[in-house]
């Protein structure tokens, strides 16, 4: 009996459009038609944040994502600024990853609004990949009132590329076989790995287009850009990408972060921004029902210089008496009292369940173990948040607080 191919794969790339700025139109139809910027306030063209999402009208004045909000003032100060709400995009971002859940199993997280699905299985109850899409699309329109540009191919890389040209509420569809020929005359800045220095490498080498990149020599590809970028370069650019979508990538860290509105001296003050930052994480990571083994601190000095350290506790956590004394500690070896602090974050990596929803257990003196601290500490947080929801942010705040209002971004 003769061996059956494989099946091929069917892979979908789906992106919403510009999400932040189209939530906020959504909720604010006013906004539409206008430029709309989600990013913090630019303070008149002084604002040291950054652009998180720009709508499509104040992209054509050139502001996009990670743009220092004070340029994006400059280029466009007739724009709507409006500062992100991330727990309003979460919400929605969940409903319509559920949406997603609804056809396949096999979803991987990139973001918020971006995410890998493996159709191959569901090809027979829901239909072929393109109808799949459209299907996705049209509940997304129907029950969020937002639209997304969905690429269907054979691979995650050429599905990604594909949901990217026909924005917004685009349906890019790339046939089995026609990979190569549909790659060809892109630029090879959509390359993944291929970054500023790496088009410069291959300009030089007189490859513009991908086509071209596909058509050379791969041992001369990796003779210039080394060896696994350049088989890699060169793979992706026939169309080849073994990669599977993976469900369990998800997010790897969650965090916050704020940058000053000037460089800061007073390490009193830096040390309690950072402890307004650490509840701001934790109460993130309840409110997802996740916690973190890895606490991760970025300091950024005045001129750029950034510094990252990390240590890793017994047990993962979402509390703030377990993350602030790691983070503080964290911060004190890498501070050099010389210098202004221009940024500070925290962010927490390595999920798990949180340990104060395991099993406590006495220790030999019959005083409680750590977990049971911990869970008293979880408890007395979780009634917390149950009020700061009920009252606001401000109901009840911690007295080494009380003078400082870090914002995270």
């Amino acid at each position: 009996m003769p061996r059956s191919e494989p099946q091929r794969r069917t892979v979908l790339h789906v992106d919403m459009d510009a999400f932040y700025a189209a939530v906020e139109i959504r909720e604010d139809p006013s906004l539409r038609g206008k430029p709309v910027v989600i990013g913090s306030d630019p303070q008149k063209g002084s604002g040291r944040g950054v652009v998180s999402t720009a709508n499509y009208e104040a992209r054509r004045y050139g502001v996009h994502s990670a743009l220092p909000i004070s340029q994006a003032w400059r280029r466009c100060p007739q724009a709507v600024y409006i500062r992100p709400r991330i727990r309003l995009y979460a919400e929605i971002s969940a409903r319509i990853f559920n949406i997603f859940r609804s056809f396949t199993d096999q979803v991987e997280t990139l973001s918020l609004d971006e995410a890998f699905l493996d159709v191959t299985a569901s090809r027979r109850l829901f239909g072929t990949g393109p109808e799949i899409a459209a299907r996705i699309k049209r509940r997304i329109t129907e029950e969020e009132r937002l639209t997304a540009s969905v690429g269907v191919a054979v691979s995650k890389y050429v599905a990604k590329v594909a949901s990217d040209l026909e924005k917004p509420d685009g349906l890019v569809v790339v046939p089995a076989g026609s990979e190569r020929e549909f790659l060809a005359p892109l630029e090879v800045s959509r390359l993944w790995g291929a970054g500023p220095k790496v088009q410069a490498r291959l300009a030089q080498l007189r490859l513009r287009t991908i086509g071209e990149v596909a058509r050379q020599d791969p041992l001369a590809l990796e003779q210039s850009l080394g060896p696994k970028l350049g088989r890699r370069l060169h793979d992706l650019a026939n169309g080849r990408d073994a990669r599977r979508v993976n469900p369990g990538a998800g997010r790897k860290s969650h965090g916050k972060e704020i940058t000053f509105p000037q460089d800061v001296a007073d390490r009193d003050r830096v040390e309690r921004t950072l402890l307004g930052l650490c509840e701001g994480v934790a109460r993130g990571l309840r409110r997802q029902g996740i916690a973190g083994r890895t606490i991760h601190l970025k300091l950024r000095w005045d001129g750029f210089e950034t510094h990252t350290r990390q240590r890793t506790v017994d047990r993962p956590t979402d509390t703030t008496e377990a993350i602030w004394p790691v983070a503080r500690a964290l911060f004190r070896e890498a501070d050099d009292p010389r210098r202004q602090v221009r940024l500070i974050g925290v962010s927490l990596s390595g999920f798990g369940a949180p340990a104060a929803e395991q099993l406590a257990l006495l220790d030999a003196d019959n005083t409680p173990a750590p977990a049971d601290t911990e869970r008293i500490e979880r408890r007395l947080a979780e009634t917390v948040d149950t009020l700061t929801e009920r009252f606001g942010r401000d109901a009840l705040k911690r007295a080494a607080l009380l003078d400082s209002h870090p914002r995270g971004s």
